[in-house]
């Protein structure tokens, strides 16, 4: 039996993987208020759907699944079709805050593939199964990523 109660293990997991859930939903929305409310209904998910607490890559797989399922359907929402966004700056604990400023700056599937390659620490592999596609279409998206990252720093 674990020493710790399902309550106390789900805050833990939500304590632990917060600033990676809500850096990706602001990667993905580029809105503090959206990233805000994604990361809410990861967290709602979590408790509602009961992953596997135990294994701790599954988990994490699993969050960032959820993330940007989430992330998706927000775009995809007739209200989003439908409202401009405010632009709204948000600063980052212990990162450079220009460099994920243009990391912002990406299409979103280089934005995705850079995001989780360098600050998450995934390979090309694990994000091709994370976002549904081919490892070497994410080998792309990163060679095109750091090209256009080389321009947006350069200027």
């Amino acid at each position: 039996m674990s020493q710790f109660s399902a309550e106390e293990r789900l805050e833990t997991v939500i304590r632990q993987h917060a600033d990676m859930i809500y850096r990706i939903a602001y990667q993905n929305t580029q809105s503090q208020a959206d990233a805000d409310d994604i990361f809410q209904e990861v967290c709602l998910s979590l408790l509602t759907k009961n992953p596997p607490l135990d294994d701790e890559a599954h988990l994490k797989h699993w969050l960032i699944r959820v993330t940007l399922n989430k992330c998706k359907n927000l775009h995809l929402s007739a209200w989003r079709r439908h409202t401009e966004a405010l632009s709204d700056n948000i600063l980052y604990e212990n990162e450079d805050v220009r460099l994920l400023d243009e990391i912002r700056r990406l299409p979103k599937n280089h934005r995705n593939a850079v995001y989780l390659h360098y600050f998450e620490g995934y390979s090309a592999a694990e994000i091709a199964q994370l976002l549904g596609t081919k490892p070497n279409t994410v080998l792309s998206w990163l060679a095109r990523g750091r090209k256009k990252l080389k321009e947006y720093l350069s200027d």
